[in-house]
């Protein structure tokens, strides 16, 4: 069992970074209850449910929140929880009558923990949004990209899910610890703005001491340094180096077939793109998996740009269990990894409601009451 057994969590489902919160506690043992629209939502991308990864390890009950039935099923959901994940825009939990202070009324321990992209206030915070927007106003967007290129999207792990969901769990964990102690539950305001640039703070720290251009592709991390790039082999694929310190650098123009003088003083920004032309002149002389064979056993920083597909067959990852197949799915195992509380993949993802009245009877609810509720159209 995860390091989070005995720990109960609601989840009101959203997309993006509250699913992936959700995820990583249930990964780690918590049980994690999912509430669903008893209407489809139509939100995010849609898919099979049961590729829908990030809703593994978690029960769903399908509820209609517009019914005041359906409410207080569940508010007594909520009374039984030590915390909430919720990602709706602000305003539109209280409107449900599932806002805070009516949580905390029934459940004073309740750690109530909030998504959103800008934060529960300011001028911004009932705008509409997505990953690519939260993070071009926290500045991180427009570091991204190529020297006189336009900013390019990380996908969109930095804001939903580095800058969000981890600190929303991050957040929640910090909450129900100090509910301990205190016995007192609180609201945790997760905005990915705020989260993503945290995530950047050195970046700004750099800045302030003029070590980091505004430019895109100008600095040591983003492209712009010779030795810390992408590069095309022969046949296509790419390298990806990462000589950041002088050992490593020195080893890979070593194994590059380099002559070191010619590349030093190896901080001179002056000379990088000079020297990024020469690399990338002698990666495309060999071969991807040639160069692997060079530089990825040495301590050169130096990897192989793998598809998914391959990182999945990667021998290093098999050794560790990166990726594993679930009820014939294959994705990432739960991280990180535990010497005692070894967390493991339980349910896969299901289809929304189905467990509501496997859920409602083990929360307390009676037979005939679930009935009654199915009846009246607040639950499916």
């Amino acid at each position: 069992m995860g390091p989070l057994a005995g720990i109960k969590i609601i989840e009101l489902a959203g997309i993006g970074p509250g699913p992936f919160a959700a995820m990583l506690l249930a990964d780690m043992g918590a049980t994690v209850i999912r509430v669903d629209r008893k209407q489809k939502a139509d939100l995010g991308i849609d898919m099979p449910p049961r590729f829908n990864v990030m809703n593994r390890g978690r029960r769903s009950v399908a509820v209609d929140l517009k019914s005041k039935d359906g409410i207080e099923v569940v508010l007594r959901l909520i009374s039984q929880a030590d915390g909430l994940v919720e990602g709706f825009r602000p305003g539109v939990m209280e409107r449900l009558g599932l806002g805070p202070d009516l949580c905390l009324a029934r459940n004073p321990r309740l750690v109530y923990g909030r998504m959103t992209g800008y934060g529960q206030d300011g001028p911004m915070s009932s705008v509409a949004g997505h990953d690519i927007n939260y993070i071009a106003l926290s500045g991180v967007l427009g570091m991204i990209g190529e020297k006189g290129r336009k900013p390019v999207p990380p996908l969109n792990l930095v804001g939903d899910f580095g800058g969000g969901g981890m600190f929303l769990v991050f957040g929640l964990l910090c909450g129900l610890l100090e509910a301990k102690s205190s016995g007192k539950g609180q609201v945790v305001d997760t905005a990915m703005t705020e989260g993503s640039a945290l995530l950047a703070n050195i970046l700004f720290g750099l800045r302030g001491v003029n070590q980091w251009s505004e430019q895109r592709g100008d600095n040591v991390l983003d492209g712009g340094a010779h030795f810390y790039d992408t590069y095309e082999t022969k046949d296509g694929g790419y390298m990806a180096i990462g000589a950041i310190e002088k050992v490593f650098y020195v080893k890979l123009l070593e194994l590059m077939g380099l002559n070191q003088a010619d590349f030093e003083p190896q901080l001179d920004k002056s000379r990088w793109p000079a020297w990024k032309v020469r690399f990338t002149e002698v990666f495309k002389t060999k071969t991807r998996d040639e160069w692997t064979k060079i530089l990825a056993h040495e301590d050169a920083c130096a990897m192989p740009v793998l598809s998914t597909t391959e990182a999945m067959q990667h021998s290093h990852n098999q050794a560790r269990g990166a990726f594993v197949t679930h009820e014939g799915v294959t994705q990432v195992a739960p991280a990180p990894r535990f010497s005692r509380t070894r967390p493991e993949l339980t349910l896969p993802a299901c289809k929304p409601g189905e467990h509501t009245a496997e859920v409602l009877g083990d929360f307390g609810f009676a037979s005939a009451e679930i009935d009654k509720l199915i009846a009246a159209g607040a639950i499916a």
